[in-house]
């Protein structure tokens, strides 16, 4: 289980990173290496919670591996990749699949919601590029990248609630 301490810090930095990704766009390369740094104090100060083996990390480096597909194929940027794959090295290792499931779901939604925005908002756009056979046009509609540091945070929040619910 993360503790408290540890799941206020992270979301205090999600909540902050979240509002910088809305406002640019952009996450700096600083806050994979912070969170990396972090690791290590966690490691020395709570050898119970965090422990040095591989498996912790296997979901980072399948984030990077699938972000940088995702990045090649222009649906995820390269920030949101190294900083998904920092912050699950924050996440015990015992939280790391609920955190995942969280993530997923969290991005199912909003991947969802944004598609019927996006659909509704666009309706007669993608009506006319149906009739035109005109691929490029509805590229204009669903060709976008969205922020993705705050459906971490969403994702962050869930399994704190989850968590503490059921303790």
């Amino acid at each position: 289980m993360v503790p408290l301490s540890i799941y206020i810090i992270i979301l205090l930095q999600l909540l902050f990173i979240s509002y910088v990704d809305i406002k640019t766009r952009k996450i700096s390369n600083i806050w994979p290496i912070v969170n990396y740094l972090m690791f290590i104090v966690c490691l020395l100060l709570l050898p119970d919670v965090y422990k040095l083996t591989w498996e912790v990390f296997i979901y980072p480096a399948v984030f990077i591996l699938v972000g940088f597909l995702l990045f090649v194929l222009k649906i995820m940027g390269a920030g949101d990749t190294k900083y998904l794959s920092s912050f699950f090295v924050l996440v015990p290792l015992e939280s790391q699949d609920l955190v995942f499931i969280q993530l997923a779901y969290s991005t199912l939604v909003v991947g969802v919601i944004l598609f019927a925005y996006n659909t509704f908002m666009n309706f007669n756009k993608i009506k006319s590029a149906l009739i035109l056979k005109n691929v490029q046009l509805i590229k204009t509609v669903y060709g976008k990248k969205f922020a993705y540091t705050p459906v971490i945070c969403v994702s962050w929040i869930v399994m704190g609630v989850v968590i503490w619910r059921n303790s």
